[in-house]
């Protein structure tokens, strides 16, 4: 949830909240890959952009539009970095949120220089205008900037240095096919095995300086949801435990120990996946009940239970969506160390509930 200046928090809270975001961000910063030969997973991803990257080189070329799309936290930022720093280019980021009119649009493409990196964040969440804006800046590196209103404007062409944008989505389904059409390459960003994370883990702690064994290690990879993200995330949560309650070196024992006090189980699942679960089980039977009545028996808001929480759960066939509600999965119960009623064991069983 984001926090503006009209709630309540104090001031020094909010001071506190903020220093803290910038402390996580730099950390966050430093750790990210500087070049292709850094970045970890995703093989098929890095030997198609390498190819798309050395040919632009070779020809004396802009780049050809990059479209990543994956979840959060698997390294689309990142990537548009390698791209720029791969190309030599400078790098301009933004967000689709951030771009709600045409104007907004033409004011950052009609700055650029020649090669550089547009990376927009959230491509899916763009304004309409602005998307067909987009259209013509891509293709023919040229936009049509309205001035006046009504029978009396006129359309005044401007045109652009040849640049390269990479776009970022989580909901690439949301992107129109004209919009998607005009990207040179594609890519999706799948979920990290766990030995590609408990690489990820030692690249961090090494740049961290924190001392951690293999098995401790494979302790965090193995909570992380595979996301390099929440990975490096827990690795820092684990190291201030490790550094207050140990001697610094995060073992096994050390990693299970601190990420039970930040409640985070075996599985990777945290309080609020847990939450969903448990009323899931204990409120309404297993399900099925409705998305919006389960948000509001966790305390959370709809999206933040359907966009957070559910895919997460899903993926690990802990949960089902199906076309009457939420149905908890045999799993589910066996997880939590719950016995499901009869009712809804013998429902399970004849499999009508998971038909969708």
């Amino acid at each position: 949830m984001n926090w503006d200046d009209t709630t309540d928090t104090p001031a020094e809270e909010r001071l506190v909240g903020a220093s803290a975001d910038r402390e996580d961000q730099a950390v966050e910063a430093a750790l990210r890959p500087k070049d292709l030969g850094e970045f970890i997973g995703q093989e098929k991803v890095r030997e198609q952009l390498d190819l798309v990257l050395r040919a632009a080189r070779a020809r004396g070329a802009t780049a050809d539009h990059v479209l990543l799309s994956g979840a959060p936290g698997l390294g689309k930022t990142t990537l548009s970095m390698i791209i720029a720093a791969e190309m030599e280019a400078p790098i301009r980021i933004t967000s689709g949120p951030a771009i709600q009119h045409a104007g907004d649009l033409a004011a950052i493409l009609s700055s650029l220089q020649e090669g550089e990196v547009l990376f927009l964040d959230e491509i899916h969440r763009m304004s309409r205008p602005a998307e067909e804006m987009l259209y013509m800046a891509m293709e023919d590196f040229r936009v049509d900037v309205i001035v006046g209103k009504g029978p009396g404007a006129t359309a005044i062409p401007l045109e652009l240095p040849p640049f390269t944008l990479v776009g970022a989505t989580t909901r690439a389904g949301l992107l129109p096919p004209p919009l998607r059409d005009r990207f040179g390459f594609t890519a999706h960003m799948e979920f990290y095995e766990p030995a590609e994370l408990e690489r990820v883990v030692h690249r961090s702690a090494s740049l961290l300086d924190v001392e951690i064994d293999p098995q401790g290690a494979a302790e965090i990879a193995g909570r992380s949801r595979g996301t390099p993200r929440i990975a490096n995330r827990l690795l820092r949560r684990v190291r201030d435990y490790a550094q207050v309650k140990a001697d610094g070196l995060i073992t096994q024992d050390i990693a299970a120990a601190a990420l039970a006090v930040y409640e985070v189980d075996p599985r990777g699942l945290d309080r609020l996946d847990r939450a969903v679960l448990t009323a899931l089980l204990k409120l309404f039977g297993g399900g099925p009940v409705g998305l919006s009545t389960l948000s509001v028996a966790v305390g959370e808001e709809r999206e933040t239970v359907e966009e957070v929480a559910e895919p997460f759960l899903v993926r690990e066939g802990l949960l089902a969506r199906t076309p009457r509600g939420r149905v908890a999965t045999p799993a589910a119960w066996a997880h939590l160390g719950l016995t499901p009623p009869r009712s809804q064991a013998s429902a399970n069983g004849q499999g009508d509930l998971f038909g969708a």
